[in-house]
């Protein structure tokens, strides 16, 4: 889950870090109040499109209406704060690096917007509970902020390691990290996400949960009161069915590298229903459905159940709703689920049913569909 910069800096106030005086607003604000409105999104890119504005004493309702008018919702939830006297910013963040199953702690010597022009970001994993973890952010630091700075920002991102870890957090960013006149350092920005899995030990906070509905699509918000995730992906040409995200990402990049990307990725919800496959496949076919879609791929693995009730249940499904373009499947069974019946039953079964190609191995699979996509098959 995404968090909103408000619920963000709301967080991080929480443990004890320095952010700027701010208060969330869902009307127009007084006239005598100053400083920095934001508009409140789950997006970056805020201040190149007029969303970000510094407001002196009585020009902040009109710069309020400006923003909201940008948005298009006059009740947009604006954040207006105290402006900053900063003497530097810095980019700093904390990510989970999933290959190494560790925090990556980033950093860069300028922030702001300068951090896309910055050059190689200092790096280094963190631990911050392990011996000399000071030490080694600092000597990661040192090249880029020298000494006292790397040593002020070293104890900063254990702080923050130590919050990520409680607060379950995918990536905690602050940019920037403004450096004040007096040596503390304040967390100016706040960019947060939270791991799913772990929402239920978490309140969810309102003004993000409210975005992140807004955000979604008509078919996404479908698809999540069905009990599962699905993301449109814009000038796609596949409409995709997986389960499970490792699967799914690695059809998209199959996909990708083929020169046909997907149009749509699917994910399997937290507590969801034990089977979607109608519920996915009817959102895949209205995605199919627009000109520049030309296939569906259908790809699943299957470890222990049969797989002969997974392929009738297939059948049935498309039969009761034929997709509109070439339907193409996918199916990595073990050997517990072929007992009693082989991938050679299934294309059958499956083309009989409309099933363009059966395979068991993904590249040959997206071969097939980029075949198809490019009017060679």
């Amino acid at each position: 889950m995404r968090l909103a910069e408000h619920d963000g800096k709301t967080l991080l106030r929480r443990h004890g870090i320095l952010v700027p005086e701010g208060r969330l607003l869902t009307g127009p604000p007084d006239p005598a109040e100053a400083g920095v409105l934001k508009a409140q999104l789950l997006e970056g890119g805020r201040g190149r499109r007029g969303l970000v504005r510094r407001a002196g004493p009585g020009e902040a309702p009109a710069a309020a209406a400006a923003i909201r008018a940008l948005l298009g919702d006059p009740a947009a939830p604006l954040r207006l704060e105290a402006e900053v006297a900063m003497t530097r910013e810095l980019y700093l963040a904390l990510r989970i690096d999933g290959t190494a199953q560790a925090i990556e702690l980033l950093c860069a010597a300028e922030g702001g917007v300068e951090v896309e022009q910055a050059g190689a970001l200092l790096r280094c994993h963190l631990d911050p509970d392990a011996a000399g973890a000071a030490e080694r952010a600092f000597a990661a630091l040192r090249p880029g902020l020298g000494p006292d700075l790397a040593a002020r920002v070293a104890r900063f991102a254990l702080r923050l390691a130590r919050i990520m870890r409680a607060e379950d957090l995918e990536l905690l960013e602050i940019n920037p990290l403004g450096l004040l006149a007096d040596g503390r350092l304040m967390a100016c920005d706040a960019k947060l996400v939270r791991d799913e899995s772990a929402a239920f030990r978490h309140d969810s906070p309102a003004l993000s949960a409210a975005l992140e509905a807004a955000a979604l699509t008509p078919l996404e918000r479908r698809a999540r009161d069905r009990g599962f995730h699905l993301v449109e992906l814009p000038g796609g040409t596949v409409a995709m069915v997986t389960a499970g995200a490792g699967l799914g990402m690695l059809m998209l990049d199959l996909l990708a590298d083929a020169g046909c990307p997907a149009a749509c990725f699917m994910d399997n919800a937290p507590d969801g229903p034990a089977e979607t496959m109608p519920e996915r496949l009817a959102l895949a076919f209205e995605i199919a459905a627009r000109p520049e879609v030309r296939a569906v791929l259908f790809f699943t693995t299957i470890a222990s159940r049969g797989l002969r009730g997974r392929v009738e249940a297939l059948a049935a499904a498309l039969r009761a709703n034929p997709p509109a373009k070439p339907f193409f499947a996918g199916l990595a069974a073990g050997h517990a689920a072929l007992r009693g019946y082989s991938l050679e039953q299934a294309r059958a079964e499956l083309a009989a049913a409309g099933v363009a190609a059966l395979h068991d191995d993904p590249q040959a699979l997206v071969r097939a569909v980029a075949a198809a996509v490019r009017g060679e098959g």
